[in-house]
């Protein structure tokens, strides 16, 4: 496996979308702003955001939906990895905020659901109909924390409707091919889960005892000491999972019964996209050290998402 980097210098990138262009656009969430990155590496800001902007999508519109947490502090490690160690001291609240990125303006779309104002905002993904599901992890703070939850919404602000909470940690969504199947990668128990859609927004529940009607389709595979991140998904349905502490990407299947680590030279691999010829590049931010890296000629080409710009 060859890796590419692309850029460096990065504050702890996350997010990226593999733009039309050969761009990749992400956030760097100590920075707190919506980025591009050029294919040669040039970072250009598109908006400052303030607060933590953390996962993101192109929308049926065009624009950008930000899932921002309202801020991390940061700290650098024994190691000299910068790393989030719990909410900021100037956290500015959760929020789902959508940006125009010919012009860089930016509003809030979401800062609550059913009167609950939105703790930390994590990942998004649109379904085919433009509608998006989100997660909030919540936030962590020196003695207690929050639990999140997994959301329905609608880039016209009509209110949002839950799919689940409580749920603890959720971090990133992502639908199976067919659209029919939502995933989500639990960060602190390194488990992935599914919800069968019935509809926008709404499943059928599992027959499994579970703490909130899903399914688990894997947990913590091959015994390492990890936490899940972020994922995307291929053509084939197969969950690209990045793992955090183990440092890289764990391909798990769409039945949990098969898995695969690609290791990476980084414990804080946050994030995948697949962009490029045939979506056989893999984009994966390196959040540690701060880089965008690319792998080319990935084993199997990333799913096509609904929306793209």
């Amino acid at each position: 496996m060859k890796i590419r980097e692309i850029a460096s210098g990065l504050l702890f990138p996350e997010g990226p979308i593999a733009m039309d262009d050969g761009s990749v656009i992400l956030v760097e969430i100590a920075r707190g702003t919506l980025s591009r990155v050029t294919p040669d590496g040039r970072v250009h800001v598109v908006c400052e955001l303030g607060g933590g902007p953390n996962g993101a999508a192109i929308g049926p519109d065009g624009a950008v939906y930000v899932c921002n947490n309202g801020g991390f502090n940061f700290v650098k490690s024994q190691h000299g990895y910068l790393v989030p160690v719990g909410q900021a001291a100037d956290y500015s609240g959760g929020r789902i905020e959508r940006v125009h990125l010919a012009t860089g303006h930016h509003e809030r779309v979401y800062e609550a659901v059913d009167g609950l104002a939105l703790r930390g905002p994590n990942d998004i993904v649109f379904d085919a109909l433009g509608g998006f599901y989100f997660t909030d992890l919540g936030k962590t703070r020196a003695t207690d924390m929050d639990r999140g939850g997994i959301f329905y919404g609608h880039t016209n602000g009509q209110a949002a409707s839950v799919l689940a909470r409580p749920v603890m940690t959720p971090n990133g969504i992502a639908l199976a091919p067919d659209g029919n199947t939502l995933y989500y990668a639990e960060t602190d128990g390194a488990r992935v889960w599914a919800f069968d859609l019935t509809g926008p927004g709404k499943f059928k529940r599992g027959a499994q005892l579970s703490p909130h009607g899903g399914r688990m389709v894997a947990a913590s595979p091959g015994g390492h000491y990890q936490y899940f991140d972020s994922m995307a998904v291929d053509a084939l349905g197969n969950l690209c999972v990045a793992t955090l502490l183990h440092g890289g990407i764990s391909v798990i299947s769409p039945d949990g019964r098969m898995c695969s680590h690609v290791p990476l030279p980084d414990p804080f691999t946050t994030n995948i996209c697949f962009g490029g010829k045939a979506k056989r590049t893999a984009f994966i931010t390196l959040s540690g050290t701060g880089k965008l890296i690319a792998v080319d000629d990935w084993p199997t080409p990333g799913l096509a998402l609904n929306f793209n710009a």
